[in-house]
């Protein structure tokens, strides 16, 4: 399995505490210990140490000597990094709705280190600071609804749902086996194989009137793909090309590895390290349509190498943007396809 950008930045900010606190160790003992090989951690260590203070001048850099022949790690200047992280009141309290938010979301994840994150963030800043009353979290989400769909991934039922559309506002019954919960530009989603449309979808919860736990699912209900959000974040039955579905086009693209982010949300069929960082992808795209506006708007970082037709549909579409923006403020072709 990739590693994801999140868990490489996981371990950079936990790299220098730690060296700090084990001089002496080598390459081998650090790759060890992060779970990782020596040549990664060699790379991270190249990263680090152009990472500093604001102002970046050699005197603000994280300093570590690390590539002499003996292979071990001497930290000369962490900058900050070997301090406790001190929290101004206005980031701590950003964090503790973070955690508040956080708790009231179901599923399978440790709710007890939650609340008790969130009661020494609270104890930290003070009765004086934090009370009842001093931040409100508003939840578009009726708290009925909520209880509803989490009892039913947690007892593996389905749900009916009284659900508004995203673009009619017409109110449909729908009987749906869920999946998961997702969040997309600050919404909550609930994925889940709908049986009226015999397909997999995707329901805003803040557009869920009603859901009533119904019978257990049945073993035999396969939801074809996946599918997530579209790029609008409108909600249901909008399938997200990043998250392959079933049904679509096979493509091959070329990411750079400052593109990486591109891929790490998508289900990939096949993948490639190239020398010169870059990755060549296989995935499945349910809308070329999508590929062309996203590869266009990531300036290159992204290249579509298969088939043919999404390619030259690509560079059509490249070219077009450029003649728009090379056209003149009088040209009458100015905002117009050429």
């Amino acid at each position: 399995m990739r590693e994801t950008s999140a868990e490489r930045l996981s371990r950079l900010l936990a790299l220098v505490p730690w060296l700090s606190q084990h001089p002496g160790v080598s390459i081998t003992e650090a790759a060890e210990n992060f779970g990782v090989t020596p040549q990664a951690l060699e790379r991270d260590l190249w990263l680090v140490v152009c990472c500093g203070l604001p102002g970046h001048g050699p005197d603000q850099l994280i300093d570590i000597q690390f590539w002499e022949d003996d292979g071990i790690i001497d930290v000369i200047d962490p900058q900050t990094l070997q301090r406790p992280l001190r929290l101004t009141p206005d980031e701590a309290m950003a964090l503790l709705v973070g955690l508040r938010k956080l708790g009231t979301v179901p599923g399978d994840g440790d709710g007890g280190m939650v609340a008790s994150l969130t009661a020494r963030l609270e104890d930290a800043l003070g009765a004086g600071i934090v009370t009842s009353h001093s931040v409100i979290v508003m939840d578009p989400v009726d708290s009925d609804v909520r209880a509803a769909i989490a009892q039913a991934l947690d007892a593996n039922r389905t749900v009916t749902l009284r659900y508004v559309g995203a673009t009619t506002d017409s109110v449909t019954e729908r009987v749906v086996s869920p999946r998961r919960l997702q969040e997309y530009a600050g919404r909550e989603y609930l994925v889940a194989f709908c049986h009226y449309a015999d397909a997999q979808r995707t329901f805003r919860l803040d557009r869920v009137r009603t859901a009533a736990v119904g019978e257990p699912m049945s073993d035999t209900i396969h939801a074809p793909g996946e599918i997530g959000l579209h790029s609008d974040g409108s909600g249901e039955s909008s399938p997200s090309p990043l998250i392959a579905p079933q049904d679509g086009t096979v493509v091959r693209l070329r990411v750079d590895a400052t593109a990486r982010w591109f891929t790490e949300s998508a289900e990939l069929l096949t993948e490639v390290a190239e020398p010169d960082g870059s990755t060549v992808v296989d995935m499945v795209v349910g809308d070329p349509g999508w590929l062309g506006r996203t590869v266009v708007g990531l300036g290159g970082r992204v290249e579509v190498i298969a088939p043919i037709e999404i390619r030259r549909s690509v560079g059509a579409l490249a070219q077009d943007l450029l003649d728009r923006q090379m056209a003149g403020p009088d040209d009458p072709l100015r905002g117009q396809s050429r």
